[in-house]
């Protein structure tokens, strides 16, 4: 397999190194073959192997891992713009749940729309978070509440890897609010949602399982229940914890070795260490507390102190952060949440990864799949300082070229 070398560029290889938390490699060069980079390292050290592989000039262009927005609900129909105008009004998000709006309200509109017209929107979200650099999404299901549209969903989800050059994690939040038709029975529900799984699983539309573990959402016991059934398939859990009240879902999904933990607002001193202790990932959605104009900021210094890896993400969806750029959640990490930007940096690349199961990407660096962005910035924390722009240029995925449609070296 012929190897091409990418030469006169600047890389952030997001491997830490003391006093260079971002891995920066000044006039570096980086060799892939295939999906699989070979060598990343200065230009001058070059392997001879490689000396006269075909290069491709970068014209001093900054270059990261492919962007990882690993918390997203692309899928979806309908609008959710009036309960924005409810919100200004007065109106909490809590309110507007037990009303009959929010998650349900999005749900009636999904199960009457067409996979066609699921696809076309999801696209037009997806395209925006391309044109930043994004090579991984994850995607989970939850708009449609019963077999069928869930199914529906999930499909679109994995649809979408085949219409454009990105990796879809597909995951299946059923447990996502209570349906109308099961209203006052929870536990019936759940019952519903553990019966789901398997033939969804069976389809190969699951790759991890999500709850919504909340005063409106579902409690631990039903959590709980479950998380055994997509252990009992092998299937990987995640769970929205702790955004509106202390749950202590952290620390039960802690117990199932959970990929990930997000929100985590009110996350309390003992599930931030039952997290690290499992490796479980904090995914921080900064959109949604700015959104719902949330106060309570999650507890980052716990978190930092007993080393849980942080993520960033758009949490892309209707009701809560209608957000399409994952270079804004930067930002808002940064300014909302004070994390560094060399923290924000590893949170959509390397930890992002990790709260998907991903060992191969990430970073940069001999073995990782060849995934990364051409950037036209002085230096990687400009993508955390500079909002409202979009500076990637180029995109290369799996090996291949991914030109972003508005710009080109």
């Amino acid at each position: 397999m012929n190897a091409q070398v990418l030469v006169d560029c600047q890389v952030a290889t997001l491997v830490p190194q003391p006093d260079n938390p971002l891995g920066l490699v000044r006039d570096a060069a980086v060799v892939w073959a295939g999906e699989t980079l070979r060598w990343v390292g200065p230009r001058a050290e070059l392997p001879a192997e490689w000396a006269q592989a075909p290069r491709v000039e970068a014209a001093g262009a900054w270059v990261t891992p492919g962007l990882i927005d690993c918390h997203t609900h692309l899928v979806w129909g309908g609008s959710r713009a009036e309960e924005f105008r409810l919100r200004l009004h007065g109106a909490s998000y809590e309110d507007i749940a037990r009303a009959g709006g929010g998650i349900v309200s999005t749900v009636k509109a999904t199960r009457a729309a067409s996979p066609a017209s699921l696809q076309a929107a999801a696209l037009n979200r997806l395209d925006a978070l391309l044109a930043e650099g994004v090579t991984t999404v994850e995607i989970k299901s939850g708009y449609g509440l019963d077999l069928a549209t869930e199914a529906k969903c999930l499909r679109v989800a994995r649809a979408l890897s085949q219409a454009r050059a990105v990796t879809v994690n597909t995951t299946f939040l059923g447990a996502h609010a209570l349906p109308p038709e099961f209203a006052g029975q929870a536990d019936a529900y759940i019952d519903a949602v553990v019966a789901m799984l398997p033939e969804l699983h069976a389809e190969g539309l699951v790759d991890a399982v999500d709850v919504f573990c909340e005063r409106i959402g579902f409690s631990l016991a039903q959590t709980e229940r479950v998380f055994a059934a997509a252990q009992a398939l092998g299937l990987p859990v995640k769970l929205h914890a702790e955004q509106l009240s202390d749950s202590g879902g952290a620390a039960l999904a802690a117990r199932y070795q959970a990929l990930s933990c997000d929100h985590l607002e009110w996350l309390s001193e003992d599930g931030a260490r039952a997290m690290a202790k499992a490796g479980t990932v904090a995914v921080l959605l900064p959109g949604a507390f700015y959104f719902i104009r949330e106060t309570r900021v999650p507890p980052i210094e716990w978190l930092r102190a007993h080393g849980v890896p942080m993520a960033l993400s758009t949490d892309c969806n209707p009701g809560s952060s209608p957000c399409t750029s994952l270079l804004l959640m930067l930002s808002m990490g940064c300014t909302l949440f004070r994390l560094t930007p060399e923290e924000a940096l590893a949170g959509v690349t390397r930890h992002a990864a990790q709260a998907l199961g991903h060992r191969d990407r990430g970073v940069l660096q001999a073995g990782a799949r060849a995934d990364l962005a051409l950037w036209a910035i002085d230096h990687p924390s400009d993508l955390c300082y500079a909002f409202g722009q979009r500076p990637c240029l180029r995109t290369l995925y799996g090996g291949a070229w991914r030109d972003n449609p508005t710009r080109s070296l």
